[in-house]
This record gives C-alpha cells, sequence and structure tokens, in this order.
C-alpha cells in the first residue's frame, strides 16, 4: 500500500515544531489599527506596515462604499480583454503624475509587480546586477527571467562597480536592481551612487520602492524625490498596499515601457484587475498623500520617539533609518519566544528568522505608524523592557 505522499510536509512542519521555529497566523478581529485585536486579545500594534493609518482612514472608505455603488464589486475580467475601466486608468493617470513620469501601471500585488516586470524585460542573453537583501519579488523576477544574476554585497558601491567593470562589454542588456527601503532592516539604498554607475556603463535602473512608498521623499513620493534623482531612474515600482492602505503594485516609466508590459508582463496578462472599491480607494490615498502631509510628518515624529526609546533600553536596531526598526535578537528560537511573550504581555511584534534574515541574525520587526499615540509607545517600550530582561536579551 502506497505511503501518503504529502508526508514528507508533515514531517517538516514536526521539524519546526520541534526546533521550535513554528509560527501560526494571528487572526486580526478589528479595522487595522495600533491597538487592535488579534487571537481575541487586545495588543499594542507593531506588525502593520499601515504606516499612515490609511486603511481606515474616511475619504478612503467613503470612495469605496461610492465606488461599489456606481460600479459593483468586481472588474469581471483581465486588463487585456475586458476588466480595464475608468477607475483603473484614472488611478493609473494619477500615480503618474504624482511620480513625475510618463506612465505606470497597476498590478495585483508589489510581489507581481516585481517579478512580473523584470522577468517580461529580460531573457537569457541579459545579465541583472543586484543588492544582496533585495525583496523576494525581484529575486524571484531575476530567476524567472532566466538572465545571469550577479550579486553585490548590501549597498556597497564599489563592488558594484567592480562587477560593471567585469561585463561592461557584454553585448545584451544590463539591470542594475535595488531596493529603495531594505524591508528588513529599514536602512535606504545609496541610491545615488548606483544612478551614477548605471548611468556609466548603460545599465536598466530600476528600484523597488514599496517602503518608500508614501514615507520618503516629498509627499511620500518615494526615494527617487527622496535623493532628487528625477528623470534618471527608469522604472520605479511602488505599492498600494503598505502607506497607501489598499492592495496592489504598481510600475512607473517611460509610455512605451509601460504599453510593453501590457503586452508581456505574465501577472498582468493573466490576472483579473482590482475591485472599483480598490482602485476608487487608492486614488482617494493618493490624494490623501498631498493634501494631509502632516500624516507623514507624524510618521517620522514617532519613528523618533520609539526609535530613541529603543536605544535608551539598549536594543539592537541595526541599520535602520526608517520607520522598519528591526530588534536583532541572533537566535531564531529566542526571537519567536520573545514574541510569543510580548504578545502575552500585550504587544505584537512578529519574529523573522531563516529564510526571511540570514542565519544568526533573528528578530522582532516593529513598525509605529502615523497613528500611534505617545502613551501606546511608552506602553509599548515598557512591555519590551520588561520581557527582554526576562529573557536575558538586554
Amino acid at each position: 500500500m502506497p505511503g501518503a505522499p504529502l508526508q514528507y510536509l508533515t514531517d517538516e512542519l514536526n521539524k519546526l515544531r520541534e526546533q521550535k521555529l513554528y509560527q501560526k497566523l494571528r487572526i486580526l478581529e478589528t479595522e487595522q489599527r495600533p491597538v487592535a485585536r488579534f487571537d481575541g486579545r487586545e495588543v499594542i500594534n507593531l506588525s502593520s506596515n499601515n504606516y499612515l493609518g490609511l486603511t481606515t482612514h474616511p475619504k478612503l472608505k467613503q470612495r469605496a462604499l461610492e465606488a461599489i455603488e456606481k460600479w459593483g464589486v468586481g472588474s469581471g475580467a483581465v486588463r487585456t480583454i475586458a476588466g480595464t475601466m475608468t477607475l483603473h486608468m484614472a488611478l493609473e493617470e494619477k500615480i503618474a503624475k504624482f511620480k513625475h513620469v510618463e506612465a505606470s501601471v497597476v498590478f495585483q500585488s508589489g510581489f507581481t509587480a516585481n517579478a512580473g516586470t523584470v522577468q517580461a524585460i529580460l531573457g537569457r542573453e541579459d545579465v541583472i546586477i543586484s543588492d544582496e537583501l533585495n525583496h523576494a519579488s525581484l529575486i524571484d523576477g531575476c530567476r524567472l527571467s532566466r538572465a545571469e544574476i550577479k550579486v553585490f554585497p548590501h549597498k556597497d558601491v564599489e563592488a558594484c562597480e567592480k562587477i560593471l567593470k567585469e561585463i561592461q562589454n557584454h553585448s545584451g542588456h544590463k539591470l542594475l536592481i535595488t531596493d529603495g527601503v531594505f524591508s528588513m532592516d529599514g536602512d535606504i539604498a545609496p541610491l545615488p551612487g548606483l544612478v551614477e554607475l548605471a548611468e556609466k556603463y548603460g545599465c536598466i535602473m530600476m528600484i523597488d520602492d514599496a517602503h518608500a512608498s508614501g514615507v520618503l521623499g516629498r509627499n511620500g513620493r518615494g526615494t527617487v524625490d527622496h535623493y532628487d534623482l528625477h528623470g534618471r531612474v527608469d522604472i520605479q515600482v511602488g505599492t498600494l498596499s503598505k502607506a497607501i492602505g489598499a492592495l496592489g503594485g504598481y510600475v512607473c516609466s517611460t509610455r512605451d515601457a509601460i504599453e510593453f508590459l501590457y503586452h508581456r508582463a505574465r501577472p498582468f496578462l493573466f490576472s483579473t484587475s482590482h475591485p472599483p472599491s480598490v482602485a476608487a480607494t487608492c486614488i482617494a490615498a493618493f490624494e490623501v498623500l498631498e493634501e494631509e502631509p502632516q500624516l507623514i510628518e507624524k510618521l517620522w515624529a514617532n519613528t523618533r520617539f520609539f526609535k530613541a526609546g529603543l536605544k535608551k533600553l539598549g536594543f539592537n536596531t541595526g541599520m535602520s533609518e526608517t520607520p522598519i526598526t528591526p530588534v536583532i535578537v541572533g537566535d531564531a528560537a529566542l526571537a519567536h519566544e520573545f514574541s510569543r511573550q510580548l504578545f502575552a504581555e500585550g504587544v505584537f511584534a512578529q519574529s523573522l528568522g531563516f529564510p526571511t534574515v540570514p542565519h544568526g541574525k533573528a528578530r522582532i520587526r516593529t513598525i509605529v505608524t502615523a497613528t500611534h499615540t505617545e502613551a501606546e509607545m511608552s506602553q509599548a517600550l515598557q512591555i519590551l523592557e520588561k520581557v527582554a530582561k526576562k529573557l536575558g536579551i538586554i
């Protein structure tokens, strides 16, 4: 009698349990707010990407309701058949104007925007030069393209140039690619230096700005605006599911590049387009970025307050320069136990270990938002201190 074909997966899960690395999904039972109920417990939420609190912004909620009443709950088709609505075009025009580029296209997620774009524009004869800590979606896109991949040490511009010198006579296209803000460490890419290299060696310059969208630059326009590099980055990818508060990703580039993605980007070609309520919500979110800059100012004020508190307590926050602030523990089992005990005390800060981060660099990852109060942040710091001392982390 044949054995169970999926038993090996059960065995692998049991190994994770034995190593104390098994994690269950936390279930959110309320709106995504600074204090929310997960698994029946009210906790201070330090694990959300809802940087500006837009998931519950009244303007966004109202636009979603209006869109449902006018256009229904779904688009009913992929964009290239019958699923391109006036709302989708309005959103893409809004994004392009906001980012100061010729055109943009919206994907179903930031992950598919990255993976689908890299796969579409490159082939076997091409070369990709990639930061070693780039997001998984970029890594997958690079692999799917079948281009040759050359990885340079994190943020090492000199090492990047060494690679470019070695391949400068390569006959294929060259893509230099980096995150804008790195999602696990919260540090910012050395974009000016990379842009200069791209121009010097004839590379396409691409940036994944998911965690910079709505956070860095004027009104949250991202890393390109932060460094004043408009017109010098060929492809910008952003997200609609973090600071924007809804769902999706987008790519900004030249009009011809976007038209090409219409024809060749597989996630765009084979996925049903955004529901009207989501598209309308995203348009409203970009309006809020322009009309309420105080939200971004508050986000950064809260970030400074919380980082200072963590450092005063003696926590290792690594290279963080943004609201993404890791508390690095090292051992994965210890990081997971830290997270579990924090939750029991009233703070939700998710633990992360390999393969999300390298071996020996496990951490809890914290993000404060524009809508956290100083009292909530102070209480979170007190709980972090209590649990960390109990576990011998500080």
